[in-house]
Formats: structure tokens, C-alpha cells, sequence
């Protein structure tokens, strides 16, 4: 990754060496932590321990924000969430936000949708799905719940239905696309300056397919992190001891069954694509059915290099006007991948933390404390950037109401 750079060096390190990290983050300016993020609070106190800022990708948690005090009484930013989503999905709308209240006017309705998908060209397995970044981190967050508000209800969606019922939208150039809650969408409310706000929903794209067939696996118990005893024990197997069967035969019909669902119905088609009805052995002791199964999703379901992935992020407003006027406003993004290259994900993650990372070295960026991007001072600058290096959200104005999230 470093080649021929000249200010680079490959460290050998892992993160029980808290000597070694210490002595790297005293010998330079900033640290950029792109580790699991759990790790990020280790590299945190070590920043403020030799008092360097520090910048991350990855959600503000509650230890990571508990350290605010800390951060500012020693002089240094710890800006984190500055990557894709989170990152240029604040930063997109709180150019809008900011852009409507500077008119007096009131956001009403707030949706944030995000994918990270396969081309449309590259999407052609039953899952229309293909693996551009962490894999099991993608199949772990579909055991996640949602939270939203909407129309002034707060909806709360156990992990058991975070699939069912999708949302529906056509995004130009891609097609039909369905999108489920991602995560608690709750904080944002505050964290955005919109108490005004009646709906905030944020979400996840993706091709028809994926919400119907992992809904079912998800019923099925092949994402759970239980550990089982799959000791000599097929693959079929498998799925008959999680669906509570004694035998195996018959096993796509008796899953059927189990859903309550038609034996023909697409997401068992998706399952039998993967091999999961399959009277193969599959060498596995004691494991979590999560492992086989993201294992099997991983072996069938990665990214050619001769294919190209896509990032998807659409913001649609409704926002009201002292006069009584109202519009729907549109901040849609489509970034493609370079075949063999980058990838849009990666170009999307990467380029907003280094954007941050140089405007902090240069004194551009002089709050101090926990951050993510939602001060125009920090987020104008970056997404002016981002444009210059082909990365934009294109944003309609005076759009009308049928325009909006149904």
C-alpha cells in the first residue's frame, strides 16, 4: 500500500502493544485511526495523553464522547464520523439544513438513505448483492434494531422486522430501490439542530431482493451468534437443527414450513443459491450459524475486480416557509468505482478524513474536543473539496410534494 512513498513505513503492530502505539502517535503530528472501532477509545487516550489530534470514520460512542473534556482541556479535535455515512451524509445535509433555516424556513420531513451496492451490471446473483467492504461487518448489522421518527411517531423496530417492509424509491440511473432503517435515527434530531422536524429516518439502499432474502435467514437463525454444535453435520443439517427438524430431507419444503412461506418463493431460492440446503459437509465444529453463513455469502458474493461497485446517498427534505410555501428538496449522490482500481466505497471513506486530516496540519479546523462535521466551517470546505475530485451531491431545490419519501 505505501510502494515507493517516501514518507511512508509499515509498522508491525496490534493493539496489546500500547508502548508501540504510544510512541507512534508521540513521533507525529495526527493520528488516523481506521482500526475496528472498538479500538478507537485506546487510540483516543493515548492522543490526548501526548496531546496530538486525532481524526476516525467511524459513529461517535457514548466512551468516545465521554472523553470531550478531556480533549478540549488539553487543546486537541478528535473528529470522528468524517468518512461516507457517517461523514458526507452529514455534511450534505447540513448544507441544506442550514441553507433552509437561514431563510426562516422549518425542515418537517428528513430522510438519509445510503448504499453501498454493486453496479447495476454487477448486482446479478439472487441477493443482487456483492461485498465492497467489510463483509461480516455487512451481514453482523443485520441483526441490528431501528429507530425512527415519523410523522411525529416514534417507530421502534425490533432486529426481527428490520427487513420487512421496506421503504420503496426509484433513484435515477439505478432504478427500484428499497431501504431499511439503519440503526436509532433518534440522535440525529438534535445532532442536526432540527427540533422542528415531524420525520427523521435514516436508511440503507439496496436492489430488490436482499430485504426478502435475509429477512428469512434471519428467522431461520443463520445470522445469529449463538454457538451450536455443528460437529460432522452438513449444511442442510444445519438448517434442520436451527428450524427445530429431526432429519434433513426434504429441507427446502420444511423451511417453507417453518416461514410460513410458499416453497417457491424467492428468498429460498436465495438460500439454496448460497448452498445452505445442500447435503455437503461442512467441516465445522462448535461456531455460530453467523460464520457459516457469512463465510458462504463471502465465498459467493465478492466484488470481481473487472466489476465496478456504486455508493447511493439520497437526502429528501420537506421543508415550510413563514409565507405558508412548501418544497421538497433532493441532495442525491452516484459514485461508481473504477474497474480494478478504487472503489467508490473506498474513494467515499477515504477522501473526507484526508480533506479533514490536511485541514487540521494547516490550522483550518480549531475547535477542540469530540466533533463530527456539521459546522459549516469544517463541512463547506471538505465537500467543496470533494466536488473537485468528482465526488458530489446534486442538490434540487422547488421540488414538489409527490416528490417526497411514500
Amino acid at each position: 500500500m505505501i510502494g515507493s512513498h517516501p514518507n511512508g513505513k509499515a509498522v508491525a503492530w496490534t493493539v496489546e502493544d500500547e508502548e508501540g502505539l504510544s510512541q507512534m502517535i508521540a513521533n507525529h503530528d495526527l493520528t488516523v485511526s481506521l482500526l475496528p472501532w472498538m479500538h478507537h477509545i485506546l487510540v483516543a487516550k493515548q492522543c490526548i495523553a501526548h496531546r496530538k489530534n486525532m481524526v476516525t470514520t467511524s459513529y461517535v460512542k457514548p466512551e468516545m464522547k465521554a472523553m470531550d473534556a478531556q480533549a478540549k482541556e488539553v487543546g486537541i479535535i478528535i473528529l470522528n464520523e468524517l468518512g461516507l455515512d457517517p461523514g458526507i451524509d452529514h455534511m450534505s445535509a447540513m448544507r441544506i439544513i442550514d441553507n433552509v433555516h437561514d431563510k426562516g424556513g422549518k425542515i418537517e420531513e428528513f430522510y438519509s438513505i445510503c448504499g453501498a451496492l454493486p453496479a447495476v451490471e454487477a448486482a446479478n446473483n439472487p441477493f443482487k448483492y456483492k461485498f465492497s467492504w467489510s463483509p461480516k461487518g455487512v451481514v453482523m448489522a443485520g441483526n441490528n434494531d431501528g429507530m425512527y421518527l415519523r410523522y411525529g411517531k416514534v417507530h421502534e423496530i425490533p432486529t426481527s422486522d428490520l427487513f420487512k417492509n421496506p421503504l420503496q424509491a426509484d433513484f435515477p440511473k439505478v432504478g427500484h430501490l428499497e431501504i431499511y432503517p439503519n440503526r436509532d435515527s433518534l440522535p440525529y434530531v438534535e445532532l442536526y439542530g432540527i427540533p422542528e422536524t415531524k420525520t427523521m429516518f435514516r436508511g440503507t439502499f439496496r436492489h430488490p431482493g436482499w430485504c426478502e432474502s435475509i429477512d428469512a435467514m434471519k428467522a431461520m437463525k443463520l445470522i445469529t451468534s449463538d454457538i451450536y454444535d455443528f460437529t460432522g453435520k452438513t449444511y442442510a443439517e444445519m438448517i434442520a437443527l436451527l428450524i427445530g427438524e429431526e432429519s434433513a430431507t426434504d429441507i427446502r419444503q420444511k423451511a417453507a414450513k417453518y416461514l410460513a412461506i410458499k416453497e417457491d418463493s424467492y428468498a429460498l431460492d436465495a438460500i439454496e443459491w448460497l448452498g445452505l440446503f445442500e447435503n455437503t459437509p461442512m467441516n465445522r465444529e462448535k461456531t455460530s450459524a453467523f460464520e457459516i453463513t457469512s463465510d458462504a455469502m463471502i465465498a459467493k458474493m465478492e466484488l470481481g475486480k473487472n466489476e465496478r461497485d456504486m455508493v447511493v446517498m439520497q437526502h429528501v427534505f420537506l421543508a415550510s416557509y413563514p409565507d405558508g410555501k412548501q418544497e421538497v428538496i433532493k441532495s442525491s449522490m452516484l459514485d461508481f468505482g473504477t474497474l480494478a482500481t478504487d472503489t467508490a466505497i473506498a474513494r467515499t471513506v477515504a477522501l473526507p478524513a484526508a480533506i479533514g486530516v490536511e485541514m487540521i496540519l494547516k490550522g483550518e479546523i480549531t475547535e477542540t474536543g469530540i466533533h463530527i462535521p456539521v459546522l459549516p466551517g469544517i463541512y463547506n470546505p471538505i465537500l467543496d473539496r470533494l466536488e473537485d475530485m468528482n465526488i458530489r451531491m446534486i442538490e434540487q431545490y422547488g421540488l414538489p410534494l409527490s416528490e417526497n419519501i411514500q
